[in-house]
């Protein structure tokens, strides 16, 4: 059977053709103008789907590098605030072992060291306070504003949630621990028991066997020197650890740099344009359009047919 080709039918083949080349050239001016190779869905739905992913990927890779950023700070100060506490208790203990020599100090000369060690004390208790962004880094999960409350009557209490630990996820199956104990670093007073292992009481009964107010009468400062070293064994240890976590996050930061730039390279790939040769496509487009209205105009001349409908 052989179709009859009318002048109608020529027509809307003609204008299907211009409309489908005007869609294109619409296309590549939307493209140039966004500099984006997909702006709807319905352009490419499969790499509009890739797109999603990879954007979904890179929110999460940012949401890891915000949380390592936060744990770095949170151990950047523990490290900061153990390492001055260590550099304290090695000025108790200077003091310490010079308030040692009984015979040859004179009780005025006692009472300025123990004035320093009041000093001291309190400035291992800031140390013990410390806190980043509003949260405290020796308290855990607890909602006070310090890790230690009390004084050297009623004892220094922690007021930390037992075994509770702050975490910081870095990446899709790694978390890290940035708080620290403060009851294993400076000790705590026991509520049940009454005894107070901490190392602001230690401070405090140096100080006061100093002046010879201990309650157990006039002793000699040096047999607290043992329990001075193995508090800063504990700090020294603990330290150890911070910096351990601390390399892990550092690691992790590493590698969530070079996930952001390969992520981003496929982001590029999937939904930006080569822009020059968008160009050059918009170009070569618009002279097509131009070309095919031209020809179509000359094609369909109107007939004596057209008048007369």
């Amino acid at each position: 059977m052989i179709t009859r080709t009318t002048s109608h039918n020529s027509m809307r083949q003609a204008q299907r053709n211009l409309q489908a080349s005007m869609q294109q050239l619409n296309k590549l001016q939307e493209q140039a103008m966004s500099h984006k190779a997909v702006n709807r869905p319905s352009d490419d739905p499969a790499a509009t789907a890739d797109s999603l992913k990879i954007r979904a990927d890179q929110r999460a890779v940012e949401q890891y590098s915000r949380n390592a950023d936060n744990g770095n700070g949170w151990l950047t100060t523990i490290d900061s605030a153990l390492s001055i506490t260590n550099s304290l208790l090695n000025r108790v203990r200077d003091l310490t072992v010079q308030g040692a020599n009984d015979g040859a100090l004179s009780q005025t000369a006692k009472d300025a060291l123990a004035k320093e060690l009041d000093g001291l004390g309190d400035e291992l208790l800031a140390q013990a306070n410390s806190s980043y962004l509003g949260r405290n880094v020796f308290a855990g999960t607890t909602g006070a504003g310090v890790a230690f409350t009390g004084n050297a009557t009623v004892g220094f209490t922690h007021t930390g949630v037992p075994d509770s630990t702050v975490q910081r996820r870095i990446g899709p199956d790694s978390t890290v621990r940035v708080d620290i104990d403060g009851a294993a670093v400076f000790g705590s007073a026991d509520p049940v028991t009454g005894t107070d292992d901490s190392v602001f009481a230690l401070v405090a009964k140096i100080a006061s066997e100093l002046r010879g107010t201990n309650p157990g009468g006039p002793v000699n400062v040096g047999a607290n020197l043992t329990a001075l070293d193995a508090r800063m064994k504990t700090i020294a240890g603990q330290q150890a650890q911070v910096g351990a976590r601390q390399n892990q996050i550092e690691r992790a930061e590493s590698l969530l740099a070079e996930q952001k730039g390969s992520l981003e390279a496929q982001r590029a790939g999937a939904e930006d344009i080569d822009l020059p040769q968008v160009i050059l496509d918009l170009k070569t487009q618009e002279v097509t359009y131009q070309s095919a209205l031209a020809v179509t105009a000359r094609v369909l001349q109107p007939t004596l047919m057209d008048f007369l409908r």
